[in-house]
């Protein structure tokens, strides 16, 4: 880290600008809010029901955080310096030993496993991502195993899992890098932190923990049960930029994540932080902590559930239901359920209605069954009322019921081993698949290019659907096959979720 302070520059003239922002200053008049940045690409926006998820564009940024990083856009200052003076900061803010901003939750947590495989050392930082000679090994619970943490895999270390007491002293030894945990502070772990941390002490083995979703508290309680390091989200319940995040504890750690990380030519060179988004994260920070009331926003957005609550019940068979803040989402959403004997919709029919009417709104709902879950952290000052009366006017459209049609029965038996070529938007694989036919139920194992997991679906005729899941590090791969069965051959589609779209064929083997 570098400390010396050139030309007069140091922590509060760098960041004075973002302070005057924060209090309501600007460079340039205001000009009207409109959507034509997205509509002139021919992007439509949408009220956002999802609350912080990144694939909808994180929470809503602070207009004082939007002022700051307009600000900092003016001027340039020596990154080194600048994040000298924001990590300062942050240190003096929330209580801890060093603060850096990072370009979100995911790169905190990469830019962590350097620090602690090679410290700042340059060698072993150039070195990265060749473990060789180097540490190469981080222990995770079982149980806070997510998809996040490919973060932190993808620097080549081998995780190793621990489900108790004695498998965790039995996994550490001389390569241990660090012990990374998945942060429960709004929920509850059986194996967590606070087991952990003593042996993790003894051994002298620092602890990560991925608190991505959590807001901030002071004095922090993962520190506080012994952690060195704790990773956050900017775009979440915080409502900094949602491209950044937050590092924060053991100082010389953090110092040497920064080191790690852009602009230096290290292992986390293209995870770069812009010196705007430093700015409005220090100032995001500063909000949350001397400016917003939570409590006062929880109130705020139980109000809203109040409303929409009132008009979605004015439909028979619709309810509601207040649920509190929990692990993923520290606030508190609301259940919306109903009844499909008297509205007969699904889920997924009721979001893609949302989604693709006036005005369009993203949700959770998804799938065949019928209730979702609304979250409230990007919802703008009335959206709840737009809302409201979508909901009320889908439903009280629906038809009263409905009587799914028994599926025809299966127009062969493709029970046996297939061989399948998947045809990706770049590349293909060969994959198997090992199906068995009772009645019109599919059952089975699909085996993937390294991976596999079990398989379900149905036939109807000569379609067949069936969904698997292939287990990988810390999250589970969907595919969700459709087809059609002609004798001893089938093709059709493949939805890979958040990857895509494809193409599947097979064929029956002896």
């Amino acid at each position: 880290m570098n400390s010396k302070r050139r030309a007069g520059v140091n922590r509060r003239n760098v960041l004075s600008a973002a302070g005057l922002f924060a209090a309501g200053g600007s460079t340039t008049s205001a000009a009207p809010v409109t959507p034509d940045v997205y509509t002139r690409l021919g992007v439509r926006p949408f009220i956002n029901t999802t609350a912080t998820l990144t694939i909808n564009g994180g929470s809503r940024m602070l207009p004082e955080v939007i002022a700051a990083v307009e600000q900092a856009s003016h001027f340039h200052v020596n990154m080194d310096e600048l994040m000298d003076g924001a990590s300062a900061r942050l240190a003096e803010l929330l209580k801890v030993e060093w603060g850096l901003v990072t370009a979100g939750a995911a790169a905190a947590l990469s830019h962590a496993t350097a620090a602690c495989i090679a410290g700042s050392d340059p060698e072993k930082m150039q070195q990265l991502p060749d473990l060789r000679g180097l540490k190469n090994q981080v222990i995770m619970p079982r149980e806070s195993r997510n998809v996040y943490d490919q973060a932190t895999r993808t620097l080549g270390v081998e995780i190793i899992e621990v489900d108790s007491v004695a498998e965790l002293e039995s996994a550490l030894g001389p390569r241990t890098a660090m012990i990374q945990i998945l942060g429960v502070h709004f929920g509850s772990a059986r194996f967590g932190l606070r087991e952990v941390a003593p042996i993790a002490k003894r051994a002298g083995v620092p602890i990560l923990v991925d608190a991505a979703a959590d807001y901030l508290i002071v004095p922090n309680p993962y520190i506080a049960l012994g952690a060195e390091l704790v990773a956050y989200s900017g775009g979440k319940i915080l409502r900094g930029p949602s491209t950044a995040g937050l590092l924060v504890g053991r100082k010389d750690l953090v110092q040497a994540a920064w080191a790690n990380s852009a602009p230096h030519h290290a292992f986390g060179r293209a995870m770069k932080v812009s010196k705007e988004e430093i700015v409005g994260m220090v100032v995001a920070v500063e909000s949350f902590l001397r400016k917003r009331n939570l409590q006062e926003e929880f109130k705020e957005w139980e109000g809203w559930y109040a409303h929409i609550t009132s008009r979605v019940q004015t439909v028979a068979g619709v309810s509601t239901k207040v649920n509190p803040p929990q692990r993923g989402g520290p606030f508190p959403t609301l259940t919306v359920t109903w009844d499909p004997t008297r509205v007969g919709l699904s889920a997924g029919e009721v979001g893609k209605l949302l989604a693709n009417g006036e005005p369009r709104i993203m949700s959770h709902a998804a799938g065949e069954g019928n209730s979702f879950v609304l979250r409230p952290v990007a919802l703008r000052p009335d959206d709840h009322k737009a809302v409201a009366e979508r909901l009320v006017e889908i439903f009280r459209a629906a038809p009263q019921g409905r009587t799914k049609a028994a599926p025809a029965a299966p127009g062969a038996d493709i029970s046996g081993r297939w061989e399948v070529d998947v045809r990706y938007t770049t590349g293909g694989a060969a994959h198997k698949l090992f199906l068995q036919l009772k009645g019109s139920k599919v059952s089975g194992t699909h085996f993937g290019w390294a991976n596999e997991g079990k398989l379900a679906g149905s036939m109807d005729g000569d379609r067949v659907t069936f969904r698997s899941a292939l287990p990988v590090g810390g999250q589970s791969l969907s595919y969700g096959f459709s087809g059609k069965v002609t004798g001893n051959s089938m093709a059709g589609d493949l939805d890979l979720g958040e990857y895509g779209k494809a193409k599947w064929t097979a064929r029956r083997q002896a």
